[in-house]
């Protein structure tokens, strides 16, 4: 796997924020033109989730930066929970780009990592080369919106590893009904990290779930349509859906490719929201998206 360096930098309202920075390794001399990736984790995740991902990407010739979003992993929790939201997100990513002398690059978002990508093609576009949507968009299921209010932000501390899997396993295995026993513990040991009483507490800060469980988060938007229409008509753009996806079900994602007949699509089979992108369906349609761009 490859390694990564981590790096900081302080928000445009100063709080401090995290990423991981995985330098280009494809080879012995990699592509000087490739521009980097970005990749962006969802709601109640975390930088870790793409600690597969990410290393394939720099093998294929590429650096990869990924933030932890503000409230999240490494980074500082904000005093004011109304700053949980994708405008301020995004500018947390312009600064982080900017502060690395970084003009341009792809973006990978995960579910509330799309929605950040997103806002940033009305207020950036010029920062986007292509972007991967992973599950998401502006039009989202009720059904799979009430699902995630149900766990974000709920989860008290765990006595042991064995108990985080456990809750992980519970709220995630309908979404990857084929994942192996191994595989749970290793996303608790993303997901969750010890307190300072020895617990096991969420690696989040549980007032960024407000917005979804008081109803602020809608399931769509004109804002969010007009946003995807300009990422997808303006750049090169692939949606990744997940099969058993109860966020972005079959009529969603048909609005999507409706309104934006040149994106490219791939589903990945029996897997919900949101796919891991390590899929082999996922990691394929990933691999020929980005042999497209500079």
């Amino acid at each position: 796997m490859s390694t990564y360096t981590e790096t900081s930098f302080t928000s445009d309202d100063g709080l401090r924020l995290y990423a991981r920075d995985y330098p280009a390794s494809g080879g012995p001399a990699p592509v000087p033109a490739h521009l980097p990736v970005v990749c962006l984790h969802g709601l109640t995740r975390n930088s870790a989730d793409f600690d597969e991902l990410a290393p394939e990407i720099a093998r294929w010739g590429r650096r990869v930066l990924v933030p932890d979003v503000r409230g999240r992993g490494d980074s500082a929790r904000d005093p004011n929970p109304d700053n949980y939201n994708p405008v301020v997100y995004a500018n947390d990513v312009v600064k982080l780009l900017h502060d690395l002398g970084i003009a341009r690059a792809v973006f990978i978002g995960t579910s509330m990592g799309g929605l950040i990508t997103m806002t940033l093609a009305v207020r950036h576009i010029e920062l986007i080369a292509g972007a991967v949507i992973n599950d998401v968009g502006p039009v989202l299921s009720v059904k799979g919106l009430a699902r995630i209010a149900g766990y974000a932000g709920r989860c008290s501390t765990l006595a042991s590893w064995i108990e985080a899997a456990a809750y992980l396993k519970d709220i995630n295995a309908c979404a990857f009904p084929d994942a192996p026993e191994e595989e749970w513990g290793k996303w608790a040991r993303r997901a969750f990290e010890e307190d300072a009483s020895g617990k096991l507490a969420l690696r989040y800060d549980p007032a960024i779930a407000i917005a979804l469980q008081t109803g602020k988060l809608r399931p769509t938007s004109l804002a969010g349509r007009l946003a995807f229409k300009r990422l997808a008509h303006k750049r090169p753009t692939l949606l990744v859906r997940g099969a058993l996806s109860d966020l972005l079900e079959p009529d969603q994602a048909a609005w999507m490719r409706r309104a934006a007949p040149a994106m490219q699509y791939t589903e990945v089979p029996n897997v919900g929201h949101a796919p891991m992108l390590t899929e082999p369906e996922a990691l394929e349609a990933i691999r020929q998206f980005l042999a497209q761009l500079p």
